[in-house]
């Protein structure tokens, strides 16, 4: 036979057998092992990334052994050194020009390498420091614990990041090793760290770009640590915190620089862009007791070089008026806050009350904490009020009231945009006396509580509770802006807003105490929509005994990008012929 001839008779002959031998694998089973494990060899595994391909029997029998000691490796990080794997194939249906494939593997993980010797140390300045002894006291994993390798490299980071953040610039490894002996499923951990000394802050530089908006006095007010001291990585935090409150900078950048300190005093550099001067804001509303309206405002930063800004905003609806003039000082040379002088001015013309009131506020805001800020205040008030319908008091009243407030917020929850665990409470303490610029003697308490409890991933229990009294001769002696109400999408839903208390008619005319209660259960279907249920009762009364009102209703909720959005459809049990309730709030739940 010709060469040419015996040449194309093998080349069709080798096409032949690769069309018959060619596989295709259809699936991967990984059985034996939990899910993250069976995720860790399924990443592992080649033989994945073959799923519907043709592959030769040459390829194939080489990714069937290579399952092995990739299902091995794959293991090993969660602390199972020594498993049994049985990789097992079996047709799964016909695939045209090829054979069909399902691979299983099953795996017996066997007994896991558990941690039999540990020594986490940190040797040289940082010995002595307590947080750091805290953190090596928490290395996990522990003397028993399953060596587990991601547990052991979080662990072996957050010590080297905390030496950082606590100013061992200098830190390096003495040792890093662990050994493991598989034939008694045994790991010895050796780790150590030699600190070297601790630095100090140094002096903190500001440069503001492309523009110097304020003066630099101002700023280094805000920074809290007296150079020399400790270097603290919270201190730096509580920069950024600051000059975030202030809100005069689109873009604040702080850089430790370590490597140009002096006698270990560490220099910090600030780098602010300015943020635009004035912030307008615009938009539509409507109340069922205030009707349709339009609200505008503006907000001017910076207004010189010390940092103050003014507000002024004017809500404009069909019943009732509201125009707000605020001006703002910075005063954060003690702890963060501001001094606020605030001029209110109200109108409010409904079928029910015809009310008029001047506010002036003076205040001293300021953040305790990260979680607790508290406002001390002085208000002036004039208000005339007066109720059509009132029989017993014809005309209007007249009201003037000086007095003092004080006001505390504590809010220790894991999200303050969506909570899901942890507390909200608010405390409000106001009073008056006829001796000292009050037309009435009073004085208030009104605390409001809310408690978040998250069950699962995609459930969530609100209870919340609100609780005021005034302390007076009679109620009617006060104004209606300085009684309590309740009755709403903020207090009892299923009824109007000052619905529920003592009323004329079918309006409220406010009293001395309330008591509100709420509980509500949440079930989110998907990442962003989800349900709830409620149930709200209270009263606002006069005297010792509430008339309690109680509603019930279901809702919708929607994570949408700009907070959490809530539309509730809710009934009051008070009366058969109550109608239905439909409330609206975009925001924050606290």
């Amino acid at each position: 036979m010709p060469i040419a001839s015996r040449l194309l008779t093998a080349a069709l002959s080798l096409t032949a057998a690769t069309g018959v031998h060619a596989a295709t694998v259809t699936s991967v089973d990984i059985r034996g092992v939990d899910a993250p494990m069976t995720q860790n060899v399924r990443d592992a595994l080649s033989l994945v990334d073959a799923i519907g391909k043709d592959v030769s029997e040459r390829r194939l029998s080489y990714l069937l052994r290579q399952a092995t000691p990739e299902t091995r490796d794959a293991l090993a990080p969660f602390g199972y050194f020594s498993p049994q794997v049985q990789v097992q194939r079996r047709p799964a249906g016909a695939v045209p020009g090829a054979a069909a494939l399902a691979v299983t593997i099953t795996v017996d993980a066997g007994m896991p390498v558990r941690v039999r010797a540990s020594h986490v140390a940190i040797d040289g300045e940082g010995s002595a420091d307590q947080v750091l002894r805290g953190e090596v006291a928490a290395f996990t994993p522990a003397i028993g614990d399953v060596f587990n390798q991601a547990m052991y490299e979080d662990s072996k980071a957050r010590i080297s990041r905390r030496l950082a953040e606590r100013g061992y610039f200098d830190a390096d490894f003495l040792s890093r090793k662990v050994e493991v002996t598989r034939a008694i499923n045994a790991a010895d951990i050796d780790l150590a760290w030699a600190s070297g000394a601790r630095y100090a802050m140094g002096p903190a530089s500001f440069v503001q770009a492309p523009t110097a908006i304020l003066r630099d006095s101002l700023l280094h007010k805000v920074v809290k640590w007296t150079p020399g001291s400790a270097y603290q990585q919270e201190k730096i935090d509580q920069l950024r915190k600051s000059l975030v409150a202030l809100d005069d900078f689109s873009r604040i950048d702080i850089q430790p620089q370590p490597d140009s300190a002096k006698d270990r005093q560490v220099p910090v550099l600030v780098t602010l862009t300015p943020a635009k001067r004035s912030i307008y804001s615009a938009g539509l509303s409507y109340g069922s007791g205030s009707g349709a309206g339009v609200r505008l405002g503006v907000e001017r930063r910076y207004l010189n070089s010390r940092g103050h800004k003014a507000l002024a905003q004017l809500d404009f609806a069909q019943r009732r008026k509201t125009l707000t003039l605020q001006y703002r000082i910075p005063a954060f040379a003690w702890i963060d806050g501001w001094y606020t002088a605030s001029l209110q001015a109200a109108d409010e013309q409904t079928d029910y009350i015809d009310t008029r009131r001047v506010e002036l506020v003076a205040s001293r805001t300021g953040m305790i904490n990260t979680r607790l800020t508290a406002a001390a205040s002085l208000h002036a008030l004039r208000e005339r009020w007066a109720y059509p319908g009132d029989i017993d008091h014809p005309g209007y009243r007249y009201g003037s009231f000086t007095f003092p407030a004080l006001r505390g917020e504590y809010i220790g929850v894991d999200d303050r945009l969506y909570p899901r665990r942890g507390m909200a409470t608010s405390l409000e303490l106001r009073g008056g006396s006829t001796g000292l610029g009050s037309d009435a003697t009073f004085f208030q308490l009104h605390g409001r509580a809310s408690w978040f409890h998250g069950m699962g991933t995609r459930d969530r229990l609100i209870l919340r509770g609100e609780l005021g009294h005034t302390f007076t001769r009679t109620v009617v002696d006060l104004p209606p802006s300085l009684r309590f109400y309740a009755g709403g999408d903020r207090s009892i839903r299923g009824y109007n807003d000052r619905e529920v208390g003592p009323r004329l008619g079918t309006f409220g005319l406010g009293a001395n105490n309330v008591v509100t209660a709420s509980s509500e259960f949440e079930h989110y279907f998907t990442t962003q929509w989800g349900g709830a249920v409620f149930v709200d009762t209270g009263s606002a009364f006069n005297g010792r005994t509430p008339d309690w009102h109680t509603g019930i209703g279901v809702g919708l909720r929607w994570r949408s990008p700009v907070g959490p959005v809530r539309v509730d459809i809710a009934r009051g049990l008070d009366s058969p012929d109550s109608a239905l309730g439909l409330y609206l709030n975009i925001g924050a739940d606290l």
